[in-house]
């Protein structure tokens, strides 16, 4: 076919296209509605030859009118369509009916965009087909938000069933580490089974850093949120990162200028950097650099159209963690964040899930850019704060675990919880009154005429929660403190709240010497270990 003569269709070819119809003003107004429609307009010929496309395909694919004319509609072919669907389409066509579907086409500059595409046979006077029209609407930036809607909701519904399960599971590390502590103290430091129980102990330890790192994904780890500056905690972890990467990784951190403070965890941020930071050691075997920068950046209605629907507009300090190693390769991109995923050999698959569990439940947001070969470039999005607050300093723990003579009230649902804290708790020589839930500890409360120091409650119980508990006994007896003990948390609170996170909270789970410490620290909080131990039975 000659592709040299000019198939441009005109108003008159329109006309005849129409029918022949003499209605000079409808064809006109037909003629401009193509020109100005924002969908693209392709005609061809039986043949599939394009004879006419509007302006809207000229902006979109770059072709002009002139490059398309006379090529056939395989101009704009990308690769990602089977040949089945092709056949499908000229049979559908060919046949007389329309043909609707999505089709991934590439434009000039070669890159893809989704149309989605109707085609529509055109007849003679005769009933013959003569043209095809296509009808295409560019739906590419809505099939990145739905990807990115879907994403987002895959990654909820794995985080909650993580957190779920991590929950479960700290109760059942809880009876296990609590009896074999119990039967620890109880053997003689010679006797041979106390090896065995060490190792039971360990293996508890290491399971609970494991259900740590998934409550962390799946956000309900109990935070104590602060007013930080990332510029003075990235300078505190560069003197412990020499120790974790190898000498062939420089490092190199370039801080941001007027950073604005960002409300969160100052333990979980570390974790988040020096995860970051093994990660990028991993994938650079040969050595290479590891790059980490700060900055104060302005999310714009622009941005966000252009790049990140899921991020809400507003001020936030950017933290960038970049490697020169090997890439991430395409199709685990969208895996790296879920938990036990893993292309490592020896690999567990918590470290970026942690990451990413950590940054959401402190709101903010993280992207990954990447291409084999080219290293990996991760952008942590935390939105800023106006309050500057002074940075809160980490307590330590205390070292050693005393008793008292104090009357305990230890509210737990699960017996087998219970069971072994109650024993543990009075050879500390407390005094310890045992209740089953919520109701139950307003009972004995009610009845009991002594004195109650302190009520250990679990923050979810059946039907009365451990805030709620405290909060109706506080009438009664304003003189008890209370200690709170939960696998997750589903709020969090600053500072001195309703519940004093960093005194008046203990994570599950814990050992029962942790929680004899805790216990002192409620009961004496400004005691000085001295003092305390001067107390201890």
């Amino acid at each position: 076919m000659d592709t040299t003569t000019d198939r441009t269709i005109n108003p008159s070819q329109a006309k005849l296209l129409l029918g022949g119809s003499n209605a000079e003003d409808t064809v006109r107004k037909l003629w401009q509605a193509i020109e100005q429609s924002a969908d693209l307009v392709l005609i061809t010929d039986r043949a599939g030859v394009i004879e006419y496309v509007n302006p809207a395909f000229e902006a979109l694919t770059g072709y002009s009118r002139e490059e398309a004319i006379g090529q056939t509609s395989r101009l704009l072919k990308s690769g990602q369509q089977t040949p089945e669907l092709y056949q499908e389409l000229w049979a559908t066509i060919l046949s007389g009916n329309v043909f609707r579907g999505v089709l991934a086409n590439r434009k000039k500059s070669g890159e893809i965009f989704y149309a989605e595409k109707s085609i529509t046979p055109v007849r003679d006077s005769e009933g013959k087909i003569t043209h095809f029209i296509s009808n295409d609407r560019d739906i590419t930036e809505r099939r990145r938000l739905e990807a990115q809607l879907q994403q987002a909701q895959k990654m909820d519904a794995i985080g909650k069933l993580a957190g779920g399960v991590a929950h479960d599971f700290n109760n059942l590390l809880m009876v296990i580490s609590s009896y074999a502590e119990l039967m620890q103290n109880s053997l003689a430091p010679e006797h041979p089974l106390r090896r065995n129980v060490q190792e039971i102990m360990t293996a508890s330890r290491r399971a609970a850093d494991l259900t740590r790192q998934l409550l962390a994904f799946g956000r309900k780890q109990m935070q104590s949120l602060q007013f930080l500056n990332l510029n003075g905690i990235i300078l505190e972890i560069n003197k412990m990162l020499p120790h974790l990467l190898r000498e062939d990784i420089q490092i190199v951190f370039v801080p941001g200028e007027h950073l604005g403070r960002v409300k969160a965890d100052r333990v979980q941020i570390e974790r988040v950097v020096m995860n970051q930071a093994a990660n990028a050691r991993d994938a650079m075997p040969d050595g290479g650099k590891l790059t980490i920068e700060t900055a104060s950046v302005r999310v714009d209605e622009a941005y966000v159209r252009q790049r990140h629907a899921m991020v809400p507009v507003g001020d936030y300090v950017l933290l960038t963690v970049s490697d020169s190693g090997q890439g991430i390769a395409p199709e685990c991109m969208t895996h790296i964040f879920e938990p036990f995923y893993t292309t490592k050999e020896d690999g567990k698959g918590t470290g970026l899930a942690t990451v990413y569990g950590i940054v959401k439940q402190s709101g903010g947001f993280v992207w990954v850019y990447s291409e084999l070969g080219l290293g990996a470039t991760f952008k942590i999005y935390l939105p800023t704060v106006e309050q500057q607050a002074d940075e809160i300093p980490v307590p330590k723990a205390v070292a050693k675990s005393i008793g008292g003579r104090e009357t305990l009230l230890l509210v737990e649902d699960e017996a087998a919880l219970r069971q072994p804290a109650r024993e543990f708790l009075a050879s500390k020589g407390y005094a310890v009154i045992e209740a089953t839930d919520g109701d139950d500890a307003l009972r004995i409360a009610k009845n009991h005429t002594g004195r109650i120091d302190l009520m250990i409650t679990d923050v979810i119980m059946p039907h009365m929660g451990g805030a709620q508990l405290a909060e109706t006994l506080a009438a009664e007896r304003p003189e008890m403190k209370v200690l709170f003990v939960s696998g997750y948390a589903e709020n969090t609170i600053l500072g001195h709240g309703p519940i004093d996170v960093m005194t008046q909270f203990l994570q599950k789970p814990f050992s029962l010497e942790e929680l004899a410490r805790k216990i002192r620290k409620v009961l004496d909080p400004h005691a000085s270990a001295a003092t305390a131990s001067g107390k201890a039975s």
